[in-house]
């Protein structure tokens, strides 16, 4: 049977693209002949029954927009099994037999969790960090990496002009694949990821003697949000090696911005997909990207993989940044 009335929520971090995929969303679900909510600021607008029905021209002009049309909010009720039970007892008040949730591995949970009270839910990846291990790519990378670059390229001019060492630190929470290739694009001299364990002689010092030795006059070292401590890193590189070194944290900037096109695409194909599950009956789902398609999986299925860190990649850097 198929599902008559799905609501869409965004949760978690905003994300560069979410904007994208809510628009998916609700025009393939009207397209389809269903009902489309949109529930604002997550699951804390399911307790609260912030919910508004959607029409073609709920969407329009949102795409180029960074963050979320829907807005987004951290739920403490929501995380409790009496919390959930409330929610899904909402979704049936109201009439809604299923949701797409936008988010990342936290709001995954949420959508399992409601999913096991009756209420069908499918997750789509929206995070800057690209920290779910089931989809290589996740809604909002490729914007936060553009503005990374961006904000370093503009800080290697002045520490060029001052023959100066930046430390940079990039978020990406406990996953390393933002300052990485970050650190790639603006030609660091060291990557630092939670995933790869770094001797502070071997790794920076050295590295940069060595350059210096060859006529590098200026250093950057991008630094993972995972591993921290950029302030200390800092005085400990003058300290060392006597250049001037500055840590500067580029923090949420990173999050906003117009997205991509890449993060326009991935969210309204990663929204089509999920909607079109919903119309189908099918919950308990996450839609992801694999080997460069779209496609599926269980939840819980996704949720206990592994993550892989991408290990050649990082060799790689190595061997150009110096």
């Amino acid at each position: 049977m198929n599902t008559k009335t799905i609501a869409v929520l965004t949760s978690g971090g905003d994300a560069p693209g979410m904007n994208a995929a809510v628009r998916a969303v609700a025009r393939t679900g009207i397209s389809y002949g269903m009902r489309v909510m949109g529930v604002r600021r997550g699951f804390h607008g399911l307790l609260n029954r912030d919910v508004f029905e959607m029409n073609l021209r709920s969407v329009s002009d949102i795409i180029h927009h960074g963050g979320t049309a829907l807005f987004t909010a951290r739920s403490p009720e929501f995380n409790t099994p009496d919390g959930v039970k409330k929610a899904a007892g909402n979704c049936r008040d109201m009439g809604i037999e299923g949701i797409v949730v936008i988010g990342g591995d936290g709001s995954f949970r949420g959508a399992r969790d409601l999913t096991k009270e009756g209420i069908p839910c499918v997750g789509v990846p929206g995070t800057i960090d690209n920290d779910i291990a089931a989809s290589e790519y996740t809604i909002g990378f490729d914007t936060a990496m553009n503005t990374a670059v961006e904000m370093v390229d503009r800080l290697r001019d002045t520490t060029e002009s001052h023959d100066r060492c930046s430390v940079v630190e990039v978020m990406g929470r406990k996953c390393g694949d933002l300052a990485l290739q970050t650190g790639i694009a603006v030609g660091a001299t060291t990557i630092l990821v939670p995933e790869i364990p770094f001797d502070f002689q071997t790794d920076i010092i050295n590295r940069m003697m060595f350059t210096q030795k060859t006529g590098k006059k200026h250093f950057i070292i991008v630094v993972a949000e995972g591993v921290g401590g950029v302030d200390k890193l800092a005085k400990d590189i003058e300290e060392k090696t006597g250049i001037e070194t500055r840590a500067t944290v580029l923090g949420h900037v990173q999050r906003g911005g117009s997205p991509t096109l890449r993060d326009r695409v991935a969210g309204s194909v990663m929204g089509f997909h999920a909607a079109d599950l919903l119309y189908k009956g099918r919950g308990n789902r996450i839609v992801v990207m694999q080997k460069g398609k779209v496609v599926d999986l269980d939840i819980t299925e996704a949720l206990e993989m592994e993550r892989v860190f991408d290990k050649n990649l990082y060799d790689i850097a190595l061997k150009i940044s110096i």
